[in-house]
């Protein structure tokens, strides 16, 4: 059964396993494999769908946005990321100019009058944050987000941020996108540790699968074809000897809870309560619906079975 959280201390409720079209729409599927994959996600309790405008160049926002008029607005809650737009020297990271005119190009891609979550995708070192947190504020007050955010910025940028919000009187960022899984951990579960407490940030945390090595399907070398097999700066940076030998490890735990590798590593992260909610992204159906069904085996995974997972890890 989906469980809905507040993401953080907002009052939006994001569904705890969502779905986002990095490296899948417009890339690895067509438009109809889109609309059977995210109906299934909705089926199964989905509302929140991530996107960004650097996906497959925009084509991913488009193709979200013409799936999406299917549905009902206020069944869903909708992001995009901003920060890669083009490349023009102001289609690019988080200057004012750059963050509106993104943002109403990613809103024409999705044919939406706004998006529920807006994130500023990387730090820039271009614009100083005090711009960033001022037009962020501009987007929210224009009714463009309802609630801003950011990706992989540091516990320091994020402290400045929150800071010059409340100095300025604007609108604080509600959630930030983190890298989270069995493999990379140290920024959720550390560094941003403070910031929990401090501002009751949300998290809505990407690759759970570590870009499918936590899945096992590369535990015997690399599939032709496969994600790894094609994208090849994500190859050298998922895997190691090291990962692939505590991958078959982590699949005998696996297999006597009588379940998949990729449903054990999302339903670690989903343990983890200061994940609002699990990004995942699927190439079918049956994909999505495996994803879906590790919410079943969160409550499996005993104290003795997460001590287990750690001696691993």
């Amino acid at each position: 059964m989906m469980k809905y959280n507040r993401l953080g201390k907002a009052g939006v409720k994001v569904s705890e396993i969502s779905f986002g079209s990095w490296l899948t729409f417009g890339k690895q599927i067509d438009i109809a494999a889109a609309r059977e994959c995210m109906k299934a996600a909705f089926d199964g309790g989905v509302n929140f769908f991530d996107n960004a405008e650097v996906y497959a160049n925009g084509l991913s926002e488009s193709v979200m946005g013409q799936i999406l008029k299917e549905y009902r607005r206020e069944d869903l809650v909708i992001s995009t990321k901003i920060f890669w737009g083009g490349n023009g020297p102001n289609d690019k990271g988080l200057s004012w100019k750059h963050l509106v005119e993104g943002t109403k190009n990613s809103l024409r891609r999705l044919q939406m009058d706004y998006v529920d979550l807006l994130f500023c995708h990387r730090p820039d070192p271009d614009t100083p944050i005090e711009e960033t947190v001022r037009a962020m504020d501009h987007i929210i007050k224009s009714g463009l987000a309802f609630y801003w955010g950011t990706s992989e910025w540091s516990a320091q940028e994020l402290e400045e941020a929150y800071q010059l919000a409340e100095k300025y009187n604007c609108i604080p960022p509600a959630m930030e996108q983190p890298q989270y899984n069995m493999f990379h951990r140290q920024r959720v579960e550390e560094e941003y540790a403070p910031l929990y407490e401090k501002y009751k940030m949300g998290t809505t945390i990407w690759s759970p699968l570590a870009s499918g090595v936590l899945t096992g399907k590369y535990n015997d070398g690399i599939p032709e074809g496969s994600r790894l097999d094609q994208i090849e700066w994500l190859r050298d940076d998922c895997i190691t000897e090291e990962r692939i030998a505590k991958v078959k490890k982590l699949s005998v735990i696996a297999n006597s809870l009588d379940t998949s590798m990729a449903k054990l590593a999302i339903a670690w992260c989903l343990k983890n309560p200061h994940v609002s909610t699990v990004i995942t992204g699927a190439s079918s159906v049956k994909q999505v619906n495996e994803n879906i069904d590790a919410l079943a085996l969160k409550e499996k995974l005993s104290e003795d079975v997460m001590k287990e997972i750690e001696g691993i890890l």
